[in-house]
């Protein structure tokens, strides 16, 4: 009885242990998951350095926005060599948003303070050509026409209420054209409807008998432009081919 009763004891003494095993490695695989990669941050903030330094910015923007989109580490000067390569693909308003974050962060103890108060000037003549453009929204990316319903802001559709008819029965009658009432003496008299003359339909108020209804259109949200991801060089461009036959069209008509 005593040696099965020490079994016993030992038996459960080693559950114990390795469960405590099990705990303590379950605890040490979810902290190296939680704990920042600073390795990556790193490697990934010289390479883009380094290809700041071939004139690829193209190329540092996308590995500065592995930094970022990974939820890796910031350098605290990764904001303004980020504001740089915005800058050189000319989307100024997020350089712009992005030096003035690292200023915040840093002030005058900023390592790159000099160069990031030239890029702040150096920022202003863009900035004020958007904000006096018609052509681009306030990021600086054109604004197109939208593809839909090609800048109209709605579409033309057959009318859904009287499902092209241009009539639709009278409401008031139920499409009988007379209206019926019991008089003093309890017999039922017949009137012609006020309301459609007694023809038992009027002209469709939706379309108002032109047979088509008009929408919001949903791809502009009845806008009628859609902001691109091109850059706007400010300028004019001509207008889209069919909206030109269209209008050529109407002037014919």
């Amino acid at each position: 009885m005593k040696i099965t009763s020490l079994n016993t004891f030992l038996f459960k003494s080693f559950l114990c242990s390795l469960g405590l095993l099990l705990a303590v490695c379950s605890v040490n695989d979810a902290y190296a998951q939680a704990r920042p990669n600073l390795g990556s941050s790193a490697r990934l903030f010289s390479y883009a350095l380094e290809e700041m330094e071939k004139g690829d910015y193209e190329k540092a923007n996308t590995y500065f926005r592995q930094i970022i989109e990974n939820n890796l580490p910031l350098s605290p000067e990764m904001p303004y060599h980020f504001a740089v390569t915005l800058y050189e693909l000319k989307q100024y308003d997020n350089s712009r948003n992005f030096l003035t974050r690292y200023l915040q962060i840093n002030g005058r103890n900023a390592e790159k303070f000099e160069e990031a108060k030239e890029l702040e000037a150096k920022l202003q003549e863009p900035l004020d050509a958007i904000k006096a453009c018609s052509f681009c929204n306030r990021q600086g990316y054109r604004i197109l026409a939208c593809n839909t319903c090609e800048g109209e802001k709605e579409l033309e559709q057959s009318c859904s209420l009287c499902k092209e008819r241009g009539v639709v029965g009278c409401n008031r009658c139920f499409g009988k054209g007379l209206l019926t009432k019991r008089n003093v003496f309890n017999l039922i008299e017949y009137h012609e409807c006020d309301q459609c003359n007694g023809e038992g339909k009027h002209t469709c108020p939706r379309c108002d008998g032109d047979l088509k209804e008009f929408t919001t259109c949903r791809t502009c949200q009845g806008e009628g432009t859609i902001a691109s991801e091109e850059i706007c060089d400010h300028k004019e461009k001509p207008r889209h081919l069919s909206s030109l036959f269209r209008q050529m069209q109407n002037s014919h008509d």
